[in-house]
């Protein structure tokens, strides 16, 4: 009878072999980070891994082709890229709603600089997690897993143990944790429209912003009451924001009948389409500021 160890190297090897044809790395030389083969000629990536339209993309047998954005999210840190993909079966993904559970087993597939393949194993930590984006913004939803990655492992997949794509890596957390996005019917969507070139287009304020607490300090230190807010520090030609009338030395204190306490409060706000009114304190005096998102 084969031992827990003998099963797990059995699976692991088993998970190499299946998924391996479909991890690919994205950049040159050592890479900035992986990616897998989603469909014919479609590579899913994360954003931050691009420094342009086109990348190269090397597949695990060694072979290179030049890869092309369809469709990129910074925000969502994802992107889409057309790219020969030489007749490799994608991976196997069959979105469900739910994500795996605290304690299920979990395998890191990436391919490191030069040649062979990397299989690592952990279980997963956490779920519904969230951290900052390249651009700042909130991901939420994400499963935190402890099967280890290399540097120039964000964007390769996590699967289980009949080779399924469960989620993409894409940050590291502390030491010895990760956060994938999960693989569910949302990030399908998401893909999907990617796929076909439709790279989301959110409205962005152009503010420089200080933090609640940071604006209570501000504000006492000029002799000004305290009040919860995002402080306006600077405001930047041209931007939504100038043209609405926002000047630096601002309070925002509100987003339509949302109270801003945070910045993911407003960044929630400006997913809205349409206009925004914006509630301010400038000075002693409450205004109301129209920002037109469209």
């Amino acid at each position: 009878m084969p031992s827990v160890i003998e099963e797990l190297q059995a699976t692991v090897a088993a998970v190499g072999a299946a998924v391996a044809p479909a991890v690919v790395r994205i950049g040159q030389g050592a890479g900035r980070g992986a990616g897998v083969v989603i469909g014919d000629g479609r590579v899913l990536t994360n954003a931050h891994n691009l420094r342009g339209d086109e990348t190269t993309v090397t597949f695990a047998d060694g072979r290179t082709a030049v890869g092309t954005v369809a469709g990129i999210d910074g925000e969502g840190d994802l992107a889409v890229l057309t790219v020969d993909t030489g007749g490799i079966t994608a991976i196997r993904w069959e979105p469900a709603g739910v994500s795996p559970g605290v304690g299920a087993p979990v395998f890191a597939v990436t391919t490191p600089a030069g040649p062979g393949l990397r299989v690592t194993f952990g279980t997963v930590s956490a779920v519904g997690q969230a951290f900052r984006g390249p651009r700042g913004h909130r991901i939420a939803g994400s499963i935190e897993h402890t099967a280890p990655l290399s540097r120039g492992s964000s964007g390769g997949p996590i699967v289980d143990a009949d080779g399924a794509l469960l989620g993409i890596n894409t940050n590291r957390v502390g030491d010895g944790f990760y956060l994938a996005l999960p693989a569910d019917a949302e990030l399908a969507a998401r893909i999907d429209a990617l796929g076909r070139g439709e790279s989301p287009s959110r409205p962005r304020l152009g503010v420089a912003l200080a933090p609640a607490h940071a604006a209570r300090k501000l504000r006492a230190a000029v002799g000004l009451p305290e009040r919860d807010g995002l402080l306006v520090r600077g405001v930047e030609d041209g931007s939504l924001a100038a043209t609405a009338g926002l000047r630096q030395g601002d309070l925002l204190v509100s987003a339509g009948d949302r109270a801003l306490t945070s910045v993911d409060d407003l960044f929630d706000a400006l997913r809205s389409p349409g206009s925004l009114v914006l509630g301010v304190v400038r000075g002693a005096e409450e205004i109301s500021v129209t920002v037109e998102l469209s």
